[in-house]
């Protein structure tokens, strides 16, 4: 359960977040996001997730420079998260910023096998028959990252 305390951290954490995750935010807010509702600085387990669509499954991590020198720690996070059933993707921030459209496929393409409201693909297609476009795993340097240099 959730604490006074939790709530308190996640409202700073809304007032002080980054333009990066403004940009994102404006996307993924009021299910504007393909009907899929997002949570923004929300207590996931032990931690804070920038942002986390719970019906999927799916947490988003934005990251600034101060990751590079904290590598592990979010290994270690990320692998926790995953052990809880949640798919991860991180994103640097300033690849939200210049390519907002090319996250935004990624964050589909990890939405695309949990629709929110009935089947994306007609029933001929399974979910091995996606196209062979935009895959988040295309898009970074590591598997559920988009993560540009």
């Amino acid at each position: 359960m959730r604490s006074v305390l939790d709530h308190e951290r996640e409202r700073r954490l809304r007032q002080e977040q980054t333009e990066a995750e403004r940009v994102l935010w404006w996307q993924l807010r009021n299910r504007r996001l393909l009907g899929w509702k997002f949570r923004r600085q929300h207590r996931v387990g032990p931690y804070f997730a920038d942002f986390v669509c719970l019906e999927a499954g799916l947490v988003i991590e934005l990251d600034g420079s101060q990751h590079l020198q904290q590598v592990r720690q979010d290994a270690l996070r990320t692998l926790r998260l995953q052990r809880e059933g949640f798919e991860v993707l991180r994103f640097w921030n300033d690849v939200v910023l210049r390519e907002t459209d090319a996250v935004l496929m990624a964050i589909t393409i990890a939405l695309a096998p949990h629709p929110p409201f009935g089947h994306l693909l007609p029933a001929s297609q399974g979910e091995g028959k996606r196209s062979a476009g935009l895959r988040p795993s295309s898009l970074s340097r590591g598997k559920g990252s988009l993560k540009g240099g």
